[in-house]
């Protein structure tokens, strides 16, 4: 859940913290109080709220398999927000596809945006599009973001790591660190989404834009998830270092992955992708998989053609599962928080084009079941877990960021 993903500090420290959520404001800001000094001086920052405040009064209850939860809206008026990163200082990035970065400050979204954004090819589905925090933030200060970077030709996927000067508010020592070849005219398929496994690589997607033969070439960037190291190189175990392909490739053969999250005990990246008219899919990866798009695939063209007669082929990784019709796939995080107690270990995907939350409940890498939860509530965009424990998502139909709040029996 790009993201900004939670590292173990973050985890351990705001699991030492959080009380009860039946509790109130005041015995939240009593048990801080009741903290050792180096504890306190870490989280002063999150008073007796976090990122945002707690509503005076309970939302409308809404029932699920496993937990019962209210909906608070935290942000308004995001435009089309698609990423999402918690700093450990109480601020909050939204990315907006337009270009337009915005910080949160003390639960209010700033007016003035965030300064010194790349230039994006805001065209179609391309703009400015994820964003992570390196796993030892607090001692570096990097934030590694993607977007579609214009050039000749159109335009490709593109990542930089880059440092947040909260007081003007701006961006500053950008460093690029890997560009996407060939560009394109296309407006489909940038990927984008970013993540961090535990030992410290840099994982991002590219989409095959809209030229599905490309999924299948490892001489273009294009369908495939990138592995760098975390200043940009590449890593010197990448699965084509000394073969033919282009070296900084980690998998390929897909079509346009839309969410990205480690799974928290394997440390393996899991993705969903975009199928065309049906074959939506999750995917647990492994360097050097071909995941087979468009060779093999569960779904159809738009205008309901045939692609391939083919679902499976020796050679070719099939899905943990996959959708038909369509949901439209896209954030994706792990639960790991306690506060979710029936969904931990599950994976929460937001849904473009079904308006809903699709929670899905694995075994290892086993599909056991789906819940649909919310459903026409919005465009969800993306969904993340976040440092304070709270399941944050980004509605694109009315430009919102909301938080699931789960209620206590």
């Amino acid at each position: 859940m790009a993201q900004s993903k939670l590292t173990s500090l973050y985890a351990l420290l705001i699991t030492a913290m959080v009380l009860p959520l039946t509790g109130c404001a005041e015995a939240m800001q009593t048990e801080q109080n009741g903290n050792d000094n180096s504890e306190t001086e870490s989280a002063e920052w999150l008073g007796d709220s976090f990122y945002f405040p707690l509503p005076e009064t309970q939302g409308d209850p809404i029932e699920s398999e496993e937990l019962t939860f209210y909906v608070q809206t935290v942000a308004e008026d995001l435009g089309v927000p698609w990423g999402m990163a918690f700093l450990p200082d109480g601020h909050v990035l939204i990315s907006q596809r337009n270009g337009t970065l915005h910080l949160i400050r003390d639960g209010e979204v700033l007016d003035t945006p965030v300064a010194n954004v790349p230039e994006v090819w805001a065209r179609g589905q391309g703009g400015l599009l994820d964003m992570t925090l390196h796993p030892d933030y607090e001692e570096n200060g990097w934030i590694y973001m993607s977007y579609s970077k214009p050039g000749d030709g159109g335009a490709n996927t593109a990542v930089i790591r880059t440092r947040l000067n909260p007081d003007a508010p701006a961006l500053e020592d950008i460093e690029e660190l890997y560009v996407g070849t060939p560009f394109s005219g296309r407006g489909q398929h940038f990927g984008g989404r970013i993540a961090f496994d535990p030992e410290g690589y840099l994982y991002f997607s590219i989409g095959d834009r809209g030229e599905m033969e490309t999924a299948q070439d490892l001489t273009k960037s294009n369908g495939s998830v990138i592995r760098l190291n975390d200043d940009g190189s590449i890593p010197e175990d990448n699965p084509f270092v000394g073969r033919e392909g282009l070296d900084e490739i980690y998998t390929y053969g897909l079509r346009n992955i839309q969410g990205m999250d480690v799974h928290p005990e394997t440390g393996k990246i899991w993705t969903n992708e975009h199928g065309p008219r049906g074959g939506d899919e999750i995917n647990v990866h492994s360097a050097g998989a071909n995941y087979g798009w468009p060779e093999i695939t569960y779904g159809i063209n738009y205008n309901g053609t045939i692609i391939t007669e083919e679902t499976e082929r020796e050679g070719m990784e099939q899905p943990v599962t996959y959708w038909d019709p369509s949901i439209a796939p896209s954030g994706l995080t792990f639960v790991t928080s306690d506060r979710y107690p029936g969904w931990q270990g599950d994976i929460l995907n937001g849904a473009l084009a079904f308006q809903l939350i699709s929670r899905v409940e694995v075994d290892g890498t086993d599909f056991q079941s789906e819940e649909r939860i919310l459903e026409g509530i919005g465009r969800i965009r993306d969904i993340e877990e976040a440092p304070d424990g709270y399941i944050y998502f980004t509605n694109e139909s009315n430009g919102t960021l909301s938080r699931i709040i789960p209620i206590q029996d």
